[in-house]
């Protein structure tokens, strides 16, 4: 009898183990069959089954079935967005988890994962034109663990935390993107505006520095620096500043731009002019230094048509019409400033304007007409 007994638990044991293994048997045969809903089902019984869900086959089986349901156009649409890529993301990493790297499934779901990274990012676009801002984030954070030195899902995990105005998230992400040595001065920018929204001049100034430290000759960011300078009463230093800097690089246009820019805030034009001659002298095709050589003239002229009309008749009769024969030189002297400045940017709609007007003060109508058409 004890015989009989023992030989009747031996095979209930093995009914168990064998009831316990079928539903992953069962999901591998319905994958291959392509039947991938049916496949979903029991592998999702068998990773909450005890005997089997500490198994790294039954992980791996389970990404491998949502890995495919997701590419599949039938069976993706009964998942929810980001659910097939998340889901066979965290089945391959608990297959590793418990089979390690170099174990059979480890090593399979290793290379599952590096193939899902393309998924990720597709889910995350999905789900940001989707304007689902919290499950692209996620999609992109998924991307990059997958791939760590990956820049990209981190830069567009950025731009949909700067969409749902998740401005912490974003910094988070920017600041990652910095420690895998990023740069770019669309970032330095997204970074300065973000304190400025904050009204954090001590992090705009460092997110400066890191600017110019990454992009020494940027115009832009020279401009903010200084211009922050000059804010804040320091208008002295950032002269200096500019003046170290043209020391070191006199051959660079910009920096002579922008220190015309400073001494015209500062109200010193006629310092500003010869900083704008130097940068045109080492750059011929400067815009700014040609469109503010144009804006110069241009001004000095309408000065002094501004005074002429302001003259009495006895006044205007005895200087007026040289106050206006001057102005109209200044007006002729600004128009090759302009036209250079409209060569290296023409569709810089002041620039046109500033032109139309020139043209048109010195009596050339077709050209003045010719730029009022460029307006519209």
């Amino acid at each position: 009898m004890k015989k009989t007994l023992l030989t009747l638990v031996a095979a209930a044991a093995l009914h168990t183990a064998s009831a316990q293994n079928s539903a992953v048997t069962n999901a591998v045969l319905f994958q291959r069959q392509g039947t991938l809903d049916k496949a979903r089902t029991e592998i999702d019984k068998a990773i909450t089954n005890e005997k089997t869900s500490g198994k790294a086959k039954t992980w791996y089986t389970r990404g491998e079935i949502y890995d495919a349901m997701v590419s599949s156009p039938i069976y993706s649409k009964g998942l929810t967005a980001g659910e097939g890529t998340t889901t066979a993301f965290q089945s391959y990493q608990k297959a590793i988890e418990l089979d390690g790297k170099d174990g059979e499934f480890g090593k399979q779901a290793v290379q599952k994962l590096d193939g899902l990274y393309g998924l990720a990012l597709n889910a995350g676009v999905e789900s940001y034109n989707g304007k689902n801002y919290d499950e692209a984030i996620k999609s992109y954070k998924m991307a990059q663990q997958i791939r760590p030195q990956d820049t990209t899902a981190l830069l567009y995990a950025a731009y949909a935390a700067e969409a749902k105005q998740d401005f912490s998230t974003a910094k988070e992400m920017y600041g990652k993107l910095q420690t895998n040595n990023y740069k770019s001065p669309q970032m330095y920018t997204r970074l300065l505006q973000m304190a400025r929204q904050d009204k954090n001049d001590a992090e705009a100034m460092k997110v400066l520095q890191q600017a110019l430290q990454a992009y020494p000759t940027n115009k832009g960011f020279m401009l903010e620096e200084l211009n922050m300078y000059i804010s804040a009463g320091r208008g002295k230093e950032a002269l200096d500043k500019i003046d170290r800097a043209i020391a070191a690089d006199p051959t660079n246009s910009n920096l002579y731009a922008v220190k015309g820019s400073i001494l015209d805030q500062d109200k010193q034009p006629a310092k500003a002019l010869e900083a704008y001659k130097k940068a045109v002298e080492v750059d011929p095709n400067n815009f700014d230094a040609n469109f503010n050589l144009g804006v110069y003239n241009y001004n000095k002229a309408a000065d002094l048509y501004t005074k002429a009309s302001k003259m009495s008749l006895a006044e205007y009769n005895k200087s007026g019409k040289k106050y206006e024969a001057d102005g109209k030189k200044f007006f002729q002297e600004s128009i090759p400033y302009f036209e250079k400045a409209l060569q290296a940017q023409p569709d810089d709609r002041a620039t046109i304007a500033s032109l139309q007007k020139a043209y048109l003060r010195v009596g050339r109508a077709a050209d003045s007409e010719r730029m009022s058409a460029k307006m519209k």
